[in-house]
C-alpha cells in the first residue's frame, strides 16, 4: 500500500505542478484573476501531496519493505531508524523527491507571505517557481520513480524493476537489504544534505521573482525587498551545507582535511559566490538605482548555476567521491539547463535593449562605496570562473581533445586564493569608503588605526614565532577586515553612549536592533574572519606523520604525543565490526584523555571506514587515524592541525549574523505595510 501511495500522490502533483505552470503563465499574460487563483491553489496543493509521499517513503524505509527498489538499495534491517529516515536522501531517486519536497515548501511559503505585497509578480513567480517543480517531478515520476518495485516475470532470467506490474509478475520480496553507504552514516552527511538542497532551493526564490519583474516589466525595486530574505535564508542554508560537508570530509574520509575543491564541493561554492555577490550588489540598487542589468544578470546565474550543480552531481559526467552514478537523468537534465540559460538570458537581453534596465544614477568616483562593491562583486564572479573552469576542464578537454586535463590542487592555490585575498581587503577598505564620492586623504586617514593594529598584530606574531612569510600576510589580510569590522562597532557603540548616555552593552544591543542588516553583516565579516584565520593555521601548519609502533610506544608530533596502549575488535548493534585502537593523548608530557581511532567494516563485502580519534582544543586538533594492524603492531597516520576548529566556531558566527541580517524589524515591517497598502490601492483605483 505504501507504493502505491507513492505513486498517486507524485503522480498527482505532477499533475498539480503541470496546471500550476500553464493556468499561471495563461492568467498572468491575458490577465485573468480566476485563472490565476486556480494556479495558485494548485502550487500549494502540490505541498501536501509530497509531504504524503516522502512520509510514505520513510515508513516503508522503517518498516523493510525491501520489494520497494529504492528502500532495498539505502536500508538494511539491522541498521539504526536514524539512518533508516534519513535514508530519504541517502540515494538518488529520494534525494531527487526530498529536492522536489523543498521545492514544493519554499514555493509555498512565498506564494503565501507575498501574495498581497507582490500581487502584481505572483502570477509570473507562480510560473517559473512551477516550471522547476514540473521538471523534477518529471524526473521523480518517470526517470527515477523512487516506489518503482521488484517484480519477477515468468520466462525472465532477471528481477525487473518497474512502477507498475509487469504482465503476469508477481512481487518479489528480498530478505534485506543493502543498506545506506557507509560514508553517508554520520551525523554530519545527515544534516548536509538537507541544509544544501535548501540553499540551493532557495536560490530558485529569489530568480522566480526576478523573472517574474522581467516578464511583467515590474522593474522597480519590489522584487528586490520581497526576496532579500529568501536570499538571505538561501545563503545561510547553502553556506551551513558548505560548512557541514567540510566537517563530515574531516571526520569520515581520513585524509585530515576539510577541503579538497572536489566537484561537488565546487559544485555547491559557485552558486554561493554568485550569490554572496547578489547580496552585495543588491544594496547599490536599493540605495541608489544602481546595476539593475548586473543584479539581474547575478540572479539568473546564481539559479544556473544551482541546476548546473544538481545536473553534475547525478549524471556522472564529474567523479567524486559525493556524486550520485551515472542514471537516464544526465540528458533531460541537460535539456534542462539549455532551455533555462536560453530563455533567463533571453528575456534579460530583451528588457536590456529596450532600456528597462536603466540605472537611474551613474558611478560618480573610483573611490566610492559603490566601487567597493562593484569590485567586491567582480572578483566573487572572478573566482566563480576560476573554479567554474577547474570543475568541468576534464569535460571539456575530453569532448574537444578527447583526453582529460584534471587540475588539482595546485591551480586553485594560483588563481583562487590571491583572489580571496584580495576579498579580504575588500572586507577592511569597504565600510571605510564614503557613498558617492571619496578622496585618498580621507581613506587614508580612515584606514590609520585598522592598518596600525594589523602591523601590531603581525609584529607580536612574528616575535612569538610565527616565520613564514606567507603566513604572516595571510594573518594580516584577515586581521585587517576583522579590525575595520570592529572599528565600526566601536564607533556606532561610542556615538550612541556619548549620545544618548547607554551602557556599552545596551548600546550595542540597540546598535544590531536598529540596523539589523548593517551590522548583522557585519557580524557574518566577523564570521568570515575566523573561519579565514582557521584556514590560514590548519594549512600553513598542518604537521602529519606515519608509523608503525607496539603497545606502550610513542608518538610525537608537536606539542602533542600519543601512547598506544591496545588494539580490539568488536560488533557494533547495527552488524558492523569494528577494530579499535586504545591511545592515551599528552599535551607537553601532560596526561589529557583517551581517543579511539578505529576502522568500521560493513555489510557482507565489508567496506572500510575510518573513523578518526580527535582530540580537540580551541588552539589545536590532534587528529589520529589506524591505518593497518598485524596482530598487536598497528600504523596510525597521526595529524596536528593548528585552528582547524575555529573554521567550525566562525560558521556558528557566521550563522548569528545571517540571523540578524535577516530578522525583520519593525521600522521595516511597518514600511512594507505601508508600501503594501499604496499597491493594493492604486490596484484598486486602476481596477485591477
Amino acid at each position: 500500500m505504501l507504493a502505491e501511495l507513492g505513486i498517486v500522490t507524485t503522480g498527482l502533483a505532477l499533475i498539480c505542478a503541470v496546471f500550476a505552470l500553464v493556468a499561471s503563465a495563461y492568467g498572468a499574460y491575458y490577465r485573468l484573476d480566476r485563472w490565476v487563483l486556480s494556479a495558485r491553489n494548485a502550487a500549494l496543493l502540490t505541498w501536501p501531496l509530497l509531504t504524503t509521499a516522502c512520509i510514505a517513503l520513510i515508513a516503508a524505509q522503517v518498516s523493510g519493505e525491501f520489494n520497494i527498489a529504492y528502500v532495498w538499495s539505502t536500508t538494511q534491517s539491522s541498521e539504526p531508524t536514524f539512518f533508516k529516515i534519513t535514508a530519504l536522501w541517502g540515494g538518488q531517486p529520494g534525494s531527487l523527491m526530498f529536492w522536489a519536497w523543498v521545492m514544493s515548501t519554499f514555493s509555498g511559503a512565498a506564494i503565501l507571505l507575498n501574495w498581497r505585497s507582490e500581487r502584481r509578480l505572483m502570477p509570473w513567480v507562480i510560473t517559473f517557481t512551477m516550471a522547476t517543480l514540473t521538471f523534477f517531478m518529471i524526473l521523480v515520476v518517470i526517470y527515477e520513480n523512487p516506489f518503482s518495485r521488484f517484480w519477477t516475470v515468468p520466462g525472465a532470467q532477471n528481477i525487473v524493476t518497474a512502477a507498475f506490474a509487469p504482465a503476469g509478475a508477481s512481487l518479489f520480496q528480498p530478505a534485506d537489504g543493502q543498506g545506506l553507504n557507509p560514508l553517508l552514516r554520520h551525523p554530519g552527511m545527515v544534516i548536509h544534505p538537507p541544509m544544501l538542497y535548501s540553499g540551493y532551493v532557495g536560490m530558485t526564490i529569489p530568480w522566480a521573482f526576478a523573472m517574474a519583474a522581467l516578464a511583467s516589466g515590474q522593474l522597480n525595486t519590489n522584487w528586490i525587498r520581497a526576496t532579500r530574505r529568501w536570499t538571505l535564508v538561501a545563503w545561510l542554508f547553502l553556506s551551513l551545507g558548505l560548512i557541514l560537508g567540510g566537517r563530515w570530509a574531516y571526520d569520515v574520509l581520513g585524509w585530515g582535511g576539510y577541503w579538497g575543491w572536489d566537484p561537488v564541493e565546487n559544485a555547491a561554492l559557485l552558486p554561493w559566490l554568485t550569490g554572496t555577490a547578489f547580496l552585495h550588489s543588491v544594496m547599490i540598487q536599493e540605495k541608489r538605482g544602481m546595476l539593475k542589468v548586473w543584479n539581474m544578470f547575478l540572479v539568473i546565474l546564481t539559479f544556473l548555476l544551482v541546476i548546473l550543480g544538481t545536473f553534475s552531481t547525478r549524471s556522472g559526467i564529474v567523479a567524486s567521491v559525493h556524486s550520485f552514478a551515472q542514471s537516464p537523468i544526465g540528458l533531460p537534465m541537460l535539456l534542462f539547463v539549455a532551455i533555462m540559460m536560453l530563455g533567463c538570458l533571453g528575456l534579460w537581453v530583451w528588457r536590456w535593449q529596450r532600456g528597462d534596465l536603466a540605472s537611474d544614477n551613474q558611478l560618480d568616483a573610483l573611490i566610492s562605496r559603490e566601487s567597493m562593491f562593484v569590485l567586491n562583486n567582480w572578483i566573487f564572479v572572478g573566482i566563480a570562473v576560476m573554479v567554474l573552469w577547474g570543475t568541468y576542464a576534464p569535460v571539456f578537454t575530453d569532448l574537444i581533445r578527447n583526453e582529460q586535463i584534471t587540475l588539482g590542487a595546485e591551480y586553485y592555490r594560483a588563481v583562487v586564493v590571491p583572489l580571496f585575498g584580495a576579498l579580504y581587503v575588500l572586507m577592511g577598505v569597504g565600510p571605510l569608503v564614503a557613498w558617492k564620492k571619496s578622496s585618498l586623504s580621507s581613506l587614508g586617514r580612515a584606514v590609520r588605526i585598522p592598518v596600525a593594529l594589523t602591523a601590531a598584530l603581525v609584529i607580536f606574531l612574528y616575535v612569538t614565532g610565527t616565520q613564514s612569510p606567507g603566513a604572516l600576510f595571510s594573518y594580516g589580510l584577515v586581521a585587517f577586515a576583522g579590525f575595520t569590522t570592529i572599528l565600526e562597532y566601536y564607533r556606532g557603540v561610542r556615538a550612541r553612549m556619548q549620545s544618548r548616555g547607554e551602557n556599552a552593552l545596551a548600546a550595542l544591543w540597540r546598535l544590531f536592533g536598529r540596523n539589523r542588516r548593517r551590522y548583522g553583516g557585519y557580524f557574518i565579516h566577523l564570521g568570515v574572519v575566523v573561519i579565514g584565520v582557521g584556514i590560514i593555521g590548519s594549512t600553513v601548519y598542518q604537521q602529519q606523520t606515519q608509523e608503525t609502533i607496539n603497545p606502550g610506544e610513542k608518538i610525537t608530533l608537536g606539542n602533542m604525543s600519543m601512547v598506544y596502549k591496545d588494539v580490539f575488535q568488536a560488533d557494533a548493534v547495527d552488524g558492523r565490526a569494528m577494530v579499535i585502537a586504545d591511545v592515551s593523548v599528552y599535551r607537553n608530557g601532560q596526561y589529557v584523555g583517551d581517543i579511539r581511532p578505529r576502522k568500521d567494516f560493513f555489510g557482507q563485502d565489508q567496506n572500510p571506514m575510518s573513523i578518526a580519534g580527535q582530540y580537540s582544543t580551541l588552539e589545536s586538533d590532534f587528529y589520529v587515524l589506524l591505518t593497518n594492524w598485524e596482530g598487536n603492531r598497528v600504523t596510525f597516520k597521526v595529524f596536528l592541525n593548528p585552528l582547524v576548529n575555529l573554521i567550525w566556531w566562525g560558521g556558528l558566527v557566521l550563522m548569528l549574523g545571517t540571523a540578524i541580517a535577516a530578522w525583520p524589524s519593525p521600522e521595516g515591517e511597518a514600511a512594507a505595510r505601508i508600501i503594501e497598502r499604496g499597491v493594493l490601492a492604486g490596484a484598486e483605483a486602476a481596477g485591477d
